[in-house]
């Protein structure tokens, strides 16, 4: 048994640790799980302030899309078809799936990540950053109905996070 105060090794069944005498009782017992509540992973994205999307329409030129990011100084646009979210283009597209090749007469639709994962308004920032960390996601768009209305990056996050330490 690991004690979960200083790291110690102690025999399975021991009640405290033989190293620094933490009580070692209910150490091993499963415990239920927790909620995400309070200011810093319970804050819901629709109080976190995410920024409105920049939206390009499916059918919009990769030149487009490119010179639009480089113009407004974005790393994604949230790629929509009928104002309904149908993927995602980002920086790591351009770079990964455009780069070095031709452009001319290729959509965003051919080059986006189809069906990104997306979040609610209303799910806290602790699920952000779950399924910013378990996708390797900088961006993920915050929808209603379909609709795109937000998308947060790991830099909100971030600079939510570190808001709340000072």
């Amino acid at each position: 048994m690991i004690c979960p105060v200083c790291r110690f090794g102690n025999f399975p069944g021991d009640d405290t640790c033989a190293n620094c005498g933490a009580d070692l009782w209910n150490a091993d017992t499963p415990q239920g799980i927790t909620t995400f509540r309070g200011n810093l992973l319970g804050l819901h994205l629709d109080e976190l302030g995410a920024p409105e999307p920049h939206l390009i329409d499916a059918g919009a030129s990769v030149e487009d899309a490119i010179g639009r990011m480089r113009a407004e100084g974005v790393d994604c646009l949230l790629v929509t078809d009928a104002g309904v979210l149908v993927g995602i283009f980002t920086d790591r597209d351009a770079i990964l799936k455009v780069a070095g090749r031709p452009i001319e007469n290729r959509t965003v639709r051919e080059v986006m990540t189809q069906d990104p994962v997306i979040l609610r308004s209303g799910d806290p920032v602790a699920v952000a950053i779950h399924k910013m960390a378990v996708g390797g996601f900088r961006h993920v768009p915050i929808v209603k109905g379909g609709v795109p209305v937000g998308v947060v990056s790991a830099r909100d996050v971030f600079r939510h996070l570190a808001s709340d330490l000072d």
